[in-house]
């Protein structure tokens, strides 16, 4: 018993003799950690962003990547849909589109509740706004008897976008140029008197905050694409872009 009662104090004066931790030592161990963590939120957060920038890749082949990638911004913003080509503003498709659908939706929320949205494509477009636009950038004008029509397929939204997206006396600014110098956020706030989602605007949404850095990222992939493939010239269109 005099053993046994012997080794529970030496055992209790080793317990009692271990150094404790300080708060200083956690408080160093908390801020250590702390910076870790948000480096391994941000990247899986940026993973997120762009996985839920569900996109399908333009029609138009060919075209300065620094447009291409403004081009993919702006719909990762205003449609973001796997079938963004044909998507109505509301979340409705249609399947015809030799013309603009012109088919006004009711807006229930937002600043311009009440009213009705002819809003349709990959970018948006407002009726008069593909009229006003088509007849000055369309590469394939069609006679009819009733007067001129614009094919609305989706190669043709993405060549209209990107011609105007290049007129550099329509912006009264060289975008290009903006976006060399990775001005990016400017060239948004610059568009988003068209684009109400692109900062700035009166229609921002989720995904808003993050069109700079997912600009970014389409750039790169858009850069690696053109390297990867010769058959264009940085700032040609394909022969249907002319």
């Amino acid at each position: 018993m005099i053993k046994s009662t012997a080794k529970k104090t030496d055992q209790y004066i080793a317990r009692k003799k271990a150094p404790k931790k300080s708060y200083p030592d956690i408080i160093l161990i908390f801020l250590l950690i702390i910076p870790l963590l948000f480096l391994f939120w941000s990247k899986n957060a940026k993973k997120t962003i762009i996985q839920d920038a569900n996109l399908p890749p333009l029609a138009m082949s060919g075209g300065d990547p620094y447009i291409r990638a403004l081009m993919l911004t702006i719909s990762a913003s205003e449609s973001n849909h796997n079938n963004s080509y044909f998507l109505l503003y509301g979340g409705s498709h249609v399947h015809d589109l030799t013309k603009h659908p012109n088919k006004c939706i009711p807006i229930k929320i937002g600043p311009n509740q009440g009213q009705c949205s002819t809003a349709a494509g990959r970018y948006q477009f407002l009726t008069y706004t593909w009229r006003e636009k088509a007849a000055k950038y369309h590469p394939n004008p069609k006679k009819t008897q009733h007067g001129i029509s614009y094919s609305f397929e989706p190669k043709y939204q993405d060549i209209v976008v990107y011609r105007w997206l290049k007129d550099h006396h329509h912006w009264e600014l060289d975008l290009v140029t903006l976006l060399k110098e990775d001005r990016v956020e400017d060239v948004l706030t610059h568009l988003s008197d068209v684009w109400t989602s692109l900062g700035g605007g009166i229609e921002d949404n989720s995904m808003t905050p993050h069109l700079p850095q997912i600009y970014r990222h389409f750039l790169a992939k858009e850069l690696e694409s053109m390297s990867a493939y010769s058959g264009f010239q940085v700032g040609e269109v394909s022969s249907n872009g002319k």
